[in-house]
């Protein structure tokens, strides 16, 4: 019996074995990285131990520290989580070198299907449908698009889409070097791209005794750069006689690897002919399973503990493979901008409230299930993946569960690093997915470019008044003398209080001009504050209906968020520049917090508008930084390896030596976002 779990990974899955362990009477212990220390997951663990370091080469992909950390206090077993190292045959093998249960496949199973061209090839003389393998020398305009794929890779990283056969030879350098950069391996291939398709994922669970069986499907076509951005389960519209070939080509595939534990295999369904081609393995436990949970009944997590245990299937599964039942959505919730190019973001969560019923938890009813790896007060580090948490809504059918979820999220308070919160509503409401008929193009051909446009869901007009009000009272309210006078009070009653906002969606800065006499707003007359404190602001609008605003403050960026009858971000502006914030014209400043990987000029260099400079990785995403104009390098100040903060100074690219303020300066930089 296994009596203590160490989980070699971080946040959101980590406590969510956790919380099955809990249940299960088995003890905890967690291995954190320095910028990780004060998450959530690290508090819930009966026992933790720091992996010195921040970046992933130093803390969690350190086997071997990891399996001396969890022997020396005594631990029994190993859950690799997901990413990582949990698809690693050499880490699997430390584990049970150091006597340790190891929570997952046979290290043999691992490398079979961790190069995906061995992998195809198992496929292929397992009779499991597989398509057809091209080279760069032997494909034709025929066979366009083609798609380029790392073979050791996964989550978009050394993947590329080729609709030319002139890009070939470059795309191919590309996959291969990001491969490298990402995995440790820079093998890829080239297989024809199915455009139209959808993605069908299998569940299967194999004990130790030879038997395995499929525990239902998913949906995970909705994809933007071949990462998964919506999940669900049962998979929508498929025949039945495709879904039962397809669950025994995935029961044929684990049994080809002589596969244990829990895995899924992927399929691309052609969506005109109904034709299904094995994708690949994974090996672990997948980000979605939740979805399967819900409908299935079936904690994941325990039975991985069982097949560890050596417990057969009829054991774990007593009653067999159960129905689905009812319908499961999943969408992930990251720290990333839309509307700048989905940029990854960081920093410190002011506010993180999901409504929800559950939380890593096999609901006994329907409702939302929340599994998140951060809490209000967390840190988003720069050196991991961005997802925040995952949102599932489990409902009697797929249209109830559709917008169960959608409410749940709109409803959402998460402040602080900028979300892709509002584009999952979006989705979540988009025809194609109301519809089922999405296909693992949809998000890239048509929604990218409407998503891309996305607008704050607030009311542009009111939201920098009640931003306004709901800081003066703040300001009233940490007085520490004169008390009695009334928040906004100026002595000049002619004039207006006023305050000037950056508002999302605005290019000019926006100014409140309010009267805290009157409780009036200079320009809305039908508008009046009932009352206002530094959190909630209640608005009249002509006498008749009143609008209830939760307003939230984040201190060390001066930035206010509103939520409620109003949803709306806003940054007070200064009422006087500080010379500090002056930056030369032509400055390329950096987009968020990351490292310089790769730079593509030397100081003194000319340089063209759209001209790469340097590379920034950040969250597994490298960003091209590029010249805004014609000119010249004349700085510098970054080297490779070079830590940044956002808005820090990269390199200026000018025509002349004058200085501008950074708030009125056209020159930013640009960046392409590419998978790290």
């Amino acid at each position: 019996m296994i009596t203590r779990v160490a989980v070699a990974n971080r946040g959101e899955i980590a406590s969510r074995v956790f919380a099955t362990c809990r249940r299960l009477g088995i003890e905890t212990q967690a291995l954190f990285s320095d910028p990780d220390a004060d998450l959530p997951y690290v508090a819930e663990a009966d026992l933790a131990s720091r992996l010195p370091g921040a970046t992933p080469a130093e803390t969690y992909l350190q086997g071997e520290r990891i399996v001396q950390l969890v022997r020396a206090t005594g631990g029994q077993a190993v859950h690799p989580g997901y990413g990582f190292l949990s698809e690693n045959a050499d880490f699997a093998r430390t584990v049970i070198a150091g006597q340790l249960v190891w929570i997952g496949p046979p290290p043999e199973a691992i490398e079979a299907m961790g190069s995906k061209v061995r992998a195809k090839e198992l496929m292929r003389r397992a009779g499991v449908p597989v398509l057809e393998d091209l080279t760069p020398g032997s494909a034709t305009e025929a066979d366009l698009p083609l798609l380029v794929k790392a073979s050791a890779g996964g989550g978009g990283r050394g993947m590329r889409v080729v609709r030319r056969l002139s890009d070939l030879a470059a795309e191919v350098a590309r996959a291969s070097a990001e491969a490298q950069s990402a995995f440790g391996d820079g093998t890829v291939y080239v297989e024809p791209y199915v455009e139209q398709s959808r993605h069908v994922e299998v569940q299967v669970l194999c004990d130790q005794h030879g038997a395995g069986v499929a525990l239902g499907d998913r949906d995970c076509s909705l994809q933007r750069r071949h990462q998964k951005v919506l999940e669900e389960a049962p998979a929508p519209g498929l025949a039945d006689e495709t879904r039962t070939a397809m669950h025994e080509a995935a029961v044929a595939a684990a049994r080809a690897v002589g596969y244990t534990n829990a895995g899924t295999v992927e399929f691309l369904v052609d969506a005109a002919s109904g034709r299904f081609f094995f994708l690949e393995m994974n090996t672990r436990l997948q980000v979605e399973h939740p979805v399967t949970e819900c409908v299935t009944g079936v904690d994941l997590v325990a039975a991985q503990i069982a097949v560890a245990e050596g417990r057969t299937l009829d054991e774990i599964l007593p009653g067999g493979v159960p129905t689905p039942r009812g319908h499961a959505v999943e969408v992930r919730l990251y720290a990333e901008d839309p509307a700048a190019g989905w940029q990854p973001t960081a920093g410190r969560l002011v506010t993180f409230d999901v409504p929800h019923e559950t939380a890593f938890e096999v609901p006994a009813g329907h409702g939302v299930r929340l599994d998140a790896g951060f809490a209000s007060g967390s840190e988003v580090a720069i050196h991991y993946d961005a997802m925040l948490a995952k949102v599932i809504a489990w409902a009697p059918d797929r249209p109830s569960a559709l917008r169960m979820l959608a409410g749940a999220l709109r409803r959402a308070r998460v402040h602080g690093p900028r979300t892709n919160r509002d584009l999952l509503v979006a989705v979540l409401e988009d025809r194609d997915v109301l519809a089922a008929t999405m296909t693992t193009g949809t998000l890239e051909q048509r929604l990218v470019k409407e998503f891309s446009d996305l607008s704050p869901s607030g009311d542009p007009d009111l939201a920098p008044f009640v931003a306004a009000v709901a800081l003066a009272a703040r300001d009233a309210a940490r007085r520490t003398v004169q008390r009695g006078i009334p928040a906004g009070w100026r002595n000049v009653v002619s004039q207006p209080q006023r305050t000037a906002f950056e508002a999302e969606g605005l290019d000019e800065p926006v100014v409140a001009e309010w009267s805290p006499d009157r409780g009036g707003f200079r320009g809305h007359d039908h508008l009046r504050v009932v009352s206002a404190t530094p959190t909630r602001v209640v608005v009249e609008e002509y006498g008749v209906h009143r609008r209830v605003v939760e307003v939230h403050v984040d201190d060390t960026t001066g930035e206010v968020f509103l939520d409620g009858g109003l949803r709306q971000r806003l940054r007070r502006l200064p009422r006087f520049v500080d010379p500090a914030d002056q930056v030369a014209s032509g400055s390329l400043l950096a987009p968020m917090p990351g490292s310089v990987v790769r730079l593509h000029v030397e100081a003194g260099a000319p340089v063209t508008a759209g001209d790469p400079v340097l590379v920034l990785e950040a969250m597994k995403m490298q960003h091209t930084i590029t010249a805004p104009h014609d000119g010249t390098v004349t700085d510098l100040p970054v080297a490779v390896g070079t830590q940044v903060a956002a808005g820090e100074v990269l390199a200026v690219v000018s025509t002349s030596s004058t200085t501008e303020n950074r708030s009125t300066d056209e020159d930013r930089s640009t960046s392409e976002g590419e998978p790290a």
